[in-house]
C-alpha cells in the first residue's frame, strides 16, 4: 500500500514541479541576459514579464496613423527622440548603422520623434547625418510616449513580435555596439 502511494505522491511532485522549473529556468535566462550586459547596455531594463502594448496611434509623414501593437511579427526597437535632444541626435546614426546592420525580416528600429519637431528639421537632420534606413514617425502632442511613461530623451523600448514591452533603456547608448547587437539577440532568442 505505501509503494503505490508514494508513487502517486511522487508522480504528483514531478508534475507540480515542471511549472517551477521552467520558470527557474526563465529566471536563468533572464539573469544570463542581464550579465552580459556592457557599457551603456548596462542601463538596459530587461522585464521579466513583457508588458502589454500601448494602443495609441503615431503617424508617418503622411499622416498615415499606426500602433505599437502593429508588429508585422517583428522585434522591434522603439526609440522616442526630438531633434532639440542632444543625446538623441548623437545617437540616431548608430540606430540607422544597427537598423542597417540587423533590420530585416525579424527585427527593424522604429524612431518616433515625440513632441515639437519640424519635418524640415527631421529632414535636415536626417541629410546632415546620412541616415537612410530609419522611418520619420511622429507623435506631434507627445501623447504616445506620456502613455508608455517616457519622462525624459531619449528612451528606447524594444518589443517583441506580439507588440509587448520586452526591454526599456532611458538615456543615450551606442545601439551599434557589438555588446548592444549581443544583448538584442539574446532578448530576441528568450521571448
Amino acid at each position: 500500500m505505501k509503494l503505490p502511494l508514494l508513487a502517486l505522491l511522487y508522480a504528483a511532485l514531478s508534475l507540480g514541479a515542471n511549472p517551477v522549473m521552467a520558470t527557474m529556468a526563465d529566471a536563468v535566462e533572464l539573469q544570463a541576459i542581464i550579465d552580459m550586459r556592457e557599457g551603456d547596455m548596462r542601463k538596459l531594463k530587461v522585464h521579466g514579464t513583457p508588458i502589454a502594448p500601448v494602443l495609441l496611434a503615431f503617424t508617418d509623414v503622411n499622416g498615415v496613423e499606426m500602433t505599437l501593437a502593429e508588429s508585422n511579427g517583428k522585434f522591434r526597437l522603439v526609440n522616442f527622440w526630438a531633434t532639440w535632444c542632444a543625446p538623441c541626435r548623437e545617437e540616431m546614426p548608430e540606430l540607422d548603422a544597427l537598423n542597417q546592420e540587423i533590420g530585416g525580416e525579424t527585427f527593424a528600429v522604429m524612431t518616433i520623434a515625440t513632441g515639437r519637431n519640424r519635418l524640415s528639421g527631421i529632414n535636415e537632420f536626417y541629410a546632415e547625418t546620412e541616415i537612410s534606413s530609419l522611418p520619420i514617425l511622429l507623435d506631434p502632442k507627445g501623447q504616445l510616449a506620456r502613455s508608455m511613461g517616457v519622462l525624459g530623451l531619449p528612451v528606447t523600448v524594444l518589443l517583441d513580435p506580439e507588440g509587448n514591452e520586452v526591454a526599456r533603456l532611458t538615456g543615450g547608448a551606442d545601439w551599434n555596439s557589438e555588446n548592444a547587437k549581443a544583448v538584442i539577440a539574446a532578448i530576441m532568442a528568450a521571448y
